[in-house]
């Protein structure tokens, strides 16, 4: 949190801008509560200069102290109950891998209101153990209280890395986690390795043009996020029993300052479940208008599918930006990936590249994305995809 030096005159004014009510007025001193979050808001505003930013430096002298692959396992509500997401599980499946190598065990960090239902599918990939936090006050997931249980676990276990899905709540708790224990962390990794003890952390650079390789070797834990379908999930083993290490972590009344009042669940349509669709049809800018991605929906619809597009299409404005596939949109991996008059540009292969059969259709044959498939169609999709949809349905027929 923010330090008050002894200059402090108690002038108060940095009280009313503090947006997290941190700042109180005691006995002409300036007080600072655990509600901080360092934003720096206080500091300018400050006429005497008497605010200002804790100075950390490593902690982590003896690296040898931290042991153990550590996942943040996200869950969802599905049909009313509550399950593991599946990227966790695709987590846990590489985080086996890694332990492996490392020589060191596997563990996961589960916090819900009721974490006890979660373990066994928990501990069938693999886990030797499982940090448990089960609390009323962890029923919805809120940023202070789920980033103060990781911290703490972090503070007493010293893990050598954690790897946290990159969804919405992955990306938002890991990188308060990385700012409160003074570590890295590695954004929307597509690969990691283990080279010499510390692990590699994978992702495009500079537009998707260059994969960098990033690695920490002086601190501790280790952190990144690794977008969903990147890495394969593992078949479960019933058999695997991991020892459960139940933590009573209490919700502080002053870190939760956010209340939800109402839960709204919107209706999800096809673009919204791209990343866990079988099927998925996918066009660019060679669909040149809505009415070629409406031929999309029609295919989508014959096969069970879902329709994605590239960025190009994003651009022009012929299909919402949720469905965009790619480095900047949604990673697939379905089983049936087909690409309609996409050039095959790195940004958009780094997106689909996992999928078991790509499909591709595009005039130009000499099209980057030719190279990325297992069955290429030379020829106008607007053309191509109507023959595609009758054959199906007399097929099926």
């Amino acid at each position: 949190m923010i330090t008050v030096k002894p200059n402090c005159i108690g002038c108060g004014k940095c009280v009313p801008v503090c947006p997290f009510g941190a700042l109180s007025l005691k006995d002409g001193k300036i007080v600072v509560s655990s509600a901080c979050t360092m934003c720096g808001a206080c500091i300018k505003e400050c006429p005497v200069q008497a605010l200002e930013m804790p100075v950390k430096t490593s902690t982590a002298k003896d690296l040898s102290a931290y042991k153990g692959v550590w996942i943040y396992v996200e869950t969802i509500i599905d049909c009313g109950k509550e399950i593991v997401r599946p990227v966790s599980l695709e987590l846990l499946s590489k985080g086996r891998e890694l332990a492996g190598i490392l020589n060191e065990d596997l563990c996961a960090v589960v916090i819900s209101e009721d974490a006890t239902k979660l373990h066994d599918e928990i501990s069938s990939y693999g886990t030797n153990k499982i940090y448990s936090v089960s609390d009323a006050g962890y029923k919805d997931y809120n940023t202070a209280a789920y980033s103060a249980v990781v911290v703490n676990l972090i503070e007493k276990y010293k893990p050598s890395m954690i790897l946290y899905p990159s969804t919405y709540e992955g990306r938002d708790v890991s990188p308060r986690v990385a700012a409160e224990v003074f570590c890295g962390l590695t954004a929307d990794c597509t690969a990691l390795s283990i080279k010499e003890g510390n692990l590699v952390q994978t992702r495009p650079a500079f537009g998707g043009n260059i994969m960098a390789d990033i690695l920490c070797p002086e601190h501790r834990p280790q952190m990144a996020t690794v977008r969903p379908n990147v890495m394969k999930k593992a078949e479960p083993n019933a058999d695997n029993k991991a020892e459960i290490i139940e933590e009573k972590i209490a919700v502080s009344k002053e870190v939760v300052k956010i209340k939800i009042i109402k839960r709204h669940v919107a209706k999800v349509c096809k673009m919204d479940n791209l990343d866990q669709a079988e099927v998925v049809i996918s066009g660019g800018r060679g669909m040149k208008n809505k009415e070629g991605f409406k031929m999309l929906n029609d295919l989508a619809d014959t096969l069970g599918g879902s329709v994605g597009a590239s960025r190009a299409a994003i651009d022009m404005g012929l299909i919402p930006k949720k469905a965009q596939v790619g480095q900047s949109g949604v990673t697939v991996s379905p089983k049936v990936y087909i690409a309609c008059g996409i050039s095959g540009a790195v940004q958009h292969l780094v997106g689909m590249e996992n999928s078991d059969t790509v499909i591709a259709v595009n005039k130009d044959p000499q099209a980057p994305i030719f190279n990325a498939c297992k069955i290429g169609l030379v020829g106008d999709a607007n053309q191509v995809i109507p023959k595609i949809i009758e054959g199906v349905e007399k097929k099926q027929k």
